[in-house]
């Protein structure tokens, strides 16, 4: 046996109902008889428990969202003056500072900056990244690889 020898399945003709009582399927067409669901438009809707109060409307209400969107750990001017030269998020796990390497790092202008640093972080406000740079210092910024889509292959014959 052979892919080529193999018969197309999918050519299968589709169910004609309501064509007749010898056909198995006339009459009330596989409907049954009387009721919501055998009437043309007929039926209820997603989640509907005939009346009774749904699952939806049992359980409680919960305000509000959780978001995906990984929060950044906050890093102020003052925490700079531990560092001299290069500061990295490496560094800044070392010192504990922050809490996790793999979490973005936003640096903000809280406090006063004594030393010059070069900084690669993925967030900087303004007014850090001036304050920053009057101090001769440098700021990197990290860019964050987006995670990549699913695409699906769709071949046409």
């Amino acid at each position: 046996m052979n892919l080529n020898n193999l018969s197309a399945t999918s050519e299968k003709n589709r169910k004609r109902v309501g064509r007749g009582i010898g056909s198995g399927l006339g009459k009330t067409a596989g409907r049954g008889t009387k009721g919501q669901k055998s009437r043309s438009g007929g039926g209820v809707r997603v989640g509907f428990e005939g009346g009774q109060n749904p699952l939806t409307k049992r359980l409680p209400q919960l305000k509000g969202f959780k978001s995906r969107k990984p929060k950044n750990q906050v890093v102020n001017l003052s925490d700079l003056n531990l560092f001299t030269g290069k500061v990295t998020k490496e560094k800044l796990f070392e010192k504990g500072l922050i809490e996790n390497i793999k979490l973005p790092v936003k640096v903000l202008s809280d406090g006063k900056l004594e030393k010059t640093v070069q900084v690669s972080v993925e967030y900087v406000s303004k007014a850090a990244e001036k304050a920053i740079t009057q101090k001769g210092g440098k700021v990197d910024i990290l860019v964050r690889p987006k995670p990549a889509k699913k695409q699906t292959e769709q071949t046409t014959q």
